[in-house]
């Protein structure tokens, strides 16, 4: 009787011992399966965010992104509209306050750059043919068209270019001549008309526009010149070519009757108004 029972009991604790074992088996590959699932969900949480940041990285840059406009595309836009030029430096008017007045021209076209943002060290880096980026937006000033509120930024992947004077004489009559405005160009045969200065006298040229300035002032210079019977008035203007200047010397040793060359940016204000940066007497 003892017998069978110690028997009993010793198979009832078999039984025990492996439902244990199965039980303990079964839960650690639960627990192995579930620290799978975890980690593979972390996986795929980091992949989806990488994605998620590429993607994001990718919008910024999009967005970053700079649509340069032609010369055709900025004479089309709108006063006040924004703009975006690359073009090439071919006179440094002034730097003033971190602040640069440029005359640039690309192969299609001229832009008159207003007081646009730049440093001065940045400015002692500008020469002739520089190539440049103007982001600012189209203004009109008196019939003048220029980019203002801008931020220029030198470019330096070698490229330049230098604008040759293109001649304008037998179009100062004609309408189209506007389409030529701040673009470098020449003026030939021109014969040198009187002016009036502030006591009445017939001068060749007048200090400031109404003749109130002064030699040794480097105000502007103002002269009449005429061509196929029409007369038009030039300037010097002096923070361009300042009174050390060749051709401001040139002006103001002028005589009425003198037959001249000349070369500038075709500016414009109320009309016509020529920058002149070379005078040559030819009679």
């Amino acid at each position: 009787m003892k017998k069978k029972l110690v028997l009993a009991l010793a198979l009832s604790m078999s039984l025990t011992l492996a439902a244990c074992g199965s039980s303990s088996s079964s839960s650690s590959e639960e627990a192995e399966e579930t620290v799978e699932e975890s980690t593979e969900e972390t996986e795929d949480a980091e992949e989806t965010e990488d994605a998620e940041s590429e993607e994001a990285e990718a919008e910024t840059e999009e967005s970053e992104e700079v649509t340069v406009m032609t010369y055709e595309e900025y004479m089309a836009a709108e006063v006040d509209d924004p703009v975006v030029v690359e073009t090439y430096v071919q006179a440094m008017q002034s730097w003033w306050e971190d602040t640069a007045t440029l005359y640039t021209q690309d192969e299609d076209g001229a832009y008159f750059i207003y007081s646009g943002a730049i440093s001065e060290e940045d400015y002692n880096l500008l020469e002739v043919g520089t190539k440049i980026r103007v982001t600012g937006y189209k203004a009109e000033w008196s019939g003048e068209i220029e980019i203002a509120d801008a931020t220029i930024e030198i470019l330096n992947d070698g490229d330049t270019y230098v604008a040759e004077a293109f001649d304008v004489t037998d179009l100062l009559a004609d309408d189209s001549l506007i389409d030529y405005q701040n673009q470098l160009v020449s003026f030939t045969g021109m014969t040198v008309e009187p002016s009036t200065d502030a006591n009445g006298n017939e001068v060749a040229f007048l200090y400031n526009w109404d003749g109130s300035g002064e030699a040794g002032s480097n105000c502007d210079l103002y002269f009449n010149v005429s061509v196929n019977g029409e007369t038009y008035n030039f300037t010097v203007e002096s923070y361009l070519c300042d009174e050390s200047s060749e051709v401001y010397q040139a002006v103001t040793e002028l005589e009425v009757g003198s037959v001249i060359d000349m070369e500038g940016f075709l500016y414009w204000y109320e009309g016509v108004n020529p920058h002149i940066t070379s005078v040559t007497v030819v009679e």
